[in-house]
């Protein structure tokens, strides 16, 4: 059985990773654009309470968006797993993706300030679009690497969470090269454009690689009986047919009984996660930032909350390559997850703004929410990718790329449940 040489399948994995977060990492780190297009409809006299609502909760309206339909469009390709392809489902859910985004791009530069509240709707719509597209793009991934060595689920998953440090990265660039907000946003939107292309292209060149014809991952849509004949013919048939003499629905309920405390982590972890980030952290201002610097200002919020945060989350599931403790049976993984619940009362007692019910302001140092948000990615990336990986591998091999849709199923439910609570955490403070 030949190696991966160069590295070549775990780096397809860590770029496919990092396209299968980029639509969502790219809407909620451009915070100071959407802030932006909303603005005019905040300073309408009527509703000026409606048009404040945007623009204040628009995170939390994002998360919902983007969440929901995800669950259902994750149910429906379980429900496909044996029926359509999954070149098929991977491919047509890029060039959805990129679809979108294009319309996104061309919208940067459209004056929106005369029906700024069907900007919004647009905006809603194109989120619940893309992001149902990703979620069949990240779970059909994820389904497949379930049939390679674990490091390549662990290339995927690090490289979800570089897409995000990325993004980051990006945001800050902008904001220093850019003297305008739609100039940062267009090369912004352009960039994630390029990086979905950049994910077509790399997933077909997955199939020619050696390593991959020879592993023996009959879910991704080669017969069991013709696995390993390692011509260039069966390579093609492997990424473009369905599986034969399978069930057309996987069974779910032994799926379901083995992977059920693992579930339940990943998603309690994303739960807590997408409570706090970004709809909590984002709003946390510096204690100085009236003093007029940059750094307390302009840069605070893309610094402390996006950077850190995804920089954090990246090496938490970096680690995991090195570190798999605790095992998939401890207690002590479970519990390490119900820890993090303290995450909420750290941040909503750092300088949340705007404040209208709740005022007490406990950590009011800088330092506070810059060392909370670490500890948030990087236990985020760390026990989140253990619980993840561990799922698929705990079952029989027959059943992996399924229950690596249901992995994926746990964390949208989390992430789902999680928006949904966020709206209420930010409303009560």
């Amino acid at each position: 059985k030949p190696g991966d040489h160069l590295n070549g399948a775990y780096i397809i994995f860590f770029i496919l990773g990092i396209g299968s977060l980029l639509p969502w990492n790219f809407f909620i780190t451009a915070k100071q654009y959407w802030a932006f297009k909303l603005q005019n409809c905040s300073e309408q006299p009527e509703p000026a309470a409606h048009g404040a609502d945007l623009r204040d909760f628009f995170e939390s309206y994002i998360s919902i968006a983007s969440t929901l339909p995800s669950v259902l469009c994750l149910v429906g390709n379980f429900l496909l797993l044996n029926r359509v392809p999954a070149s098929v489902r991977i491919l047509s859910s890029l060039f959805v993706m990129l679809a979108v985004f294009l319309v996104i791009t061309v919208l940067v530069k459209v004056d929106t300030s005369a029906w700024t509240t069907g900007f919004f709707a647009v905006t809603i719509v194109c989120v619940v679009v893309v992001s149902g597209a990703s979620t069949v793009f990240s779970s059909s991934i994820f389904g497949l690497t379930s049939r390679f060595p674990m490091k390549n689920s662990q290339a995927l998953i690090s490289g979800q969470a570089m897409g995000g440090t990325l993004s980051a990265v990006a945001s800050v660039i902008d904001l220093a090269a850019a003297a305008d907000v739609t100039d940062s946003a267009l090369a912004y939107f352009l960039t994630a454009d390029i990086f979905i292309v950049v994910c077509i292209m790399v997933y077909l060149l997955l199939p020619r690689l050696e390593y991959s014809r020879e592993t023996p991952y009959p879910a991704a849509g080669l017969p069991s009986n013709s696995v390993g004949e390692g011509s260039q013919g069966a390579v093609g048939n492997s990424f473009l047919a369905k599986r034969t003499g399978a069930l057309d629905i996987p069974p779910l309920r032994p799926i379901l009984r083995k992977t059920a405390v693992l579930g339940f982590c990943v998603f309690y972890v994303f739960f807590i996660s997408i409570i706090v980030f970004p709809s909590l952290s984002s709003n946390i201002e510096s204690v100085d930032r009236s003093s007029g610097s940059p750094w307390t200002g302009k840069y605070f919020v893309p610094l402390t909350s996006f950077l850190v945060y995804n920089f954090a989350d990246w090496c938490g599931r970096q680690i995991t390559a090195w570190i798999q403790a605790p095992g998939p049976k401890s207690r002590l993984l479970p519990a390490l997850v119900l820890l993090r619940t303290l995450a909420l009362p750290l941040f909503i007692l750092s300088n949340f703004q705007p404040r209208t019910r709740l005022q007490t302001v406990l950590f009011n140092w800088d330092v506070y929410p810059v060392a909370f948000t670490a500890l948030l990615g990087l236990s985020n990336g760390y026990l989140g990718t253990l619980a993840m990986v561990y799922g698929p591998k705990i079952v029989p091999k027959e059943l992996a790329e399924a229950a690596g849709v249901v992995m994926t199923f746990y964390l949208m439910l989390g992430l789902a449940l999680g928006s949904a609570c966020s709206v209420l955490v930010v409303h009560l403070i």
